[in-house]
């Protein structure tokens, strides 16, 4: 059965709609594991614009599950990653103008850069995992760069406009999956996966882990956080 992390970075942005203290989402956090969840995501984006240092400071001392920090390969957030030492680090693109991730990570561009940063980390004991487009030679040069995973981006999938879309879409996911699988790098997908789209998932069982946000965070708003995370973990295990 694959397993969820939930990311609670979309918890900060409701926060930070308002500039106050709540909702907290090391709160959001434990909710999501004490209903299940696998894993706990955090995006320390360069601008701070969601989840900041003291988030990411009190996940770290209180996710009892296994904490997955996404950054970019920046300096000074490879600096404080190094310090903190999540779990997991999720390296990813990332634009100041953007409202969320809009791509996966084109490695082909700096292998060396990107080489040298899993090195730092892994150093340390971290696990590395790449979010790359479902492009096998993406996935293939974040094998030789040192990637212990890779985190196929959905989002082109999930932002299909028409069922014939939506299937030329999910058959590059799963050419990119099985195209890890062969490199014997870990899998895990996720970007803009909801309660209705991920079904068509039930099949891929090479995947390990969904990284999912938004979807729970906005079906929480209705039906509350912890059943929201155990109607998605109902999804993600079992369906």
């Amino acid at each position: 059965m694959a397993r969820l992390a939930v990311n609670v970075d979309h918890v900060a942005t409701v926060r930070q709609a308002r500039g106050i203290d709540e909702p907290d989402p090391v709160l959001a956090a434990g909710l999501a594991e004490l209903s299940g969840a696998d894993g706990i995501i955090c995006h320390l984006r360069e601008d701070r614009r969601h989840i900041n240092d003291r988030d990411l400071r009190l996940l770290r001392q209180t996710v009892k599950t296994r904490l997955n920090m996404e950054m970019a390969a920046v300096d000074e957030v490879v600096e404080i990653a190094l310090e903190i030492k999540p779990d997991l680090v999720t390296l990813v693109p990332e634009k100041r103008e953007e409202l969320t991730t809009e791509g996966g990570l084109d490695v082909k561009s700096q292998p060396d850069h990107y080489g040298s940063v899993v090195e730092r980390l892994a150093g340390v004991g971290i696990l590395v995992s790449f979010f790359v487009d479902p492009d096998p030679e993406q996935i293939r040069i974040s094998h030789k760069c040192g990637a212990h995973i890779v985190e196929i981006h959905t989002g082109h999938y999930s932002e299909a406009r028409t069922e014939s879309e939506a299937v030329e879409q999910f058959e590059r996911i799963a050419a990119a999956v099985e195209s890890a699988a062969d490199l014997n790098l870990g899998v895990s997908a996720g970007h803009g996966l909801n309660y209705s789209n991920i079904k068509r998932f039930k099949d891929l069982s090479q995947i390990e882990e969904y990284s999912i946000g938004h979807s729970i965070v906005a079906r929480a708003v209705l039906v509350g956080f912890e059943r929201a995370v155990r109607e998605m973990i109902e999804l993600v295990k079992y369906y």
